[in-house]
């Protein structure tokens, strides 16, 4: 019975962006943007973060028993610009000046469980995927400055550590013969090729490779179809943005030296 608590998606981000209001009226009026005339066309930046927090059992104490581990969702309002009635570009009306701090991360769902407990991790965060999908395809009518303003938002899923990223795109934990979260490379083939790694790997490669795990259609041994899989054996249920990890940061490193 893993204890959580979590503001629903959008509400939270309609705090968040009743937060920055100022800001937001601030940024149109320095863009010289007639505050009445942007009412449409406003996009929100979100980065995502997902981390284990560590053993807290020792670190409150008098409290209620709880499990060792507790797990931190939460998001960083990185950006938001718009694109007036007329215009062909987007401006940029605000821009986090501390994006990596922990001030301006708002925590959405807080709960007491270990990362690696795959099934827990998915009951848990899977209504918060359902959320977030539903609210890609969707528009927020916010009243901002005191005019009714239309938000949509993209989320760019880029604070989670490997682990948490293996765990949630259905990779095998971080002992695997596959060392990489976004190529498939195995331990001996990155050893010997250092120049030729690019990012291939995405959400919907993976959902279809599981389903190859499950049905295993070719009736293969567990050796061939963890080949065949490379490495992906659970489903995977949230999509993260593949941005370069410490191991293609590596790799490319290498590769520049190599040239020199």
């Amino acid at each position: 019975d893993p204890i959580t608590r979590r503001f629903r998606y959008d509400v939270a981000l309609v705090s968040a962006l009743k937060d920055l209001e100022e800001d937001i009226v601030e940024g149109l009026r320095e863009s010289g943007m007639e505050d009445s005339a942007c009412t449409l066309g406003f996009s929100v930046m979100i980065k995502e973060c997902c981390d284990g927090m560590g053993d807290v059992s020792e670190k409150h104490g008098g409290g209620p028993v709880v499990p060792e581990k507790a797990v931190r969702f939460s998001f960083t309002v990185m950006s938001i610009s718009v694109l007036a009635d007329d215009e062909v570009e987007e401006v940029t009306i605000f821009t986090e000046p501390k994006p990596n701090s922990e001030l301006s991360c708002k925590p959405l769902c807080l709960m007491f469980v270990d990362e690696s407990d795959r099934e827990t991790l998915t009951a848990v965060l899977g209504p918060i995927i359902a959320e977030r999908n539903a609210m890609k395809e969707s528009r927020l009518i916010l009243s901002i400055g005191g005019l009714p303003r239309s938000f949509r938002f993209h989320f760019r899923g880029t604070g989670y550590d490997e682990k948490m990223v293996r765990e949630m795109e259905g990779l095998e934990a971080s002992g695997s013969t596959y060392i990489c979260t976004l190529c498939d490379s195995s331990r001996a083939e990155a050893s010997q090729n250092m120049v030729l790694h690019s990012i291939t790997r995405s959400h919907e490669e993976n959902l279809e490779r599981y389903e190859i795990w499950r049905t295993n259609p070719f009736s293969e041994s567990v050796d061939e179809l963890r080949d065949r899989v490379k490495g992906i054996s659970a489903k995977p249920f949230m999509e993260t943005q593949p941005t370069l990890d410490a191991l293609h940061c590596d790799i490319g490193n290498a590769a520049e030296f190599y040239k020199i």
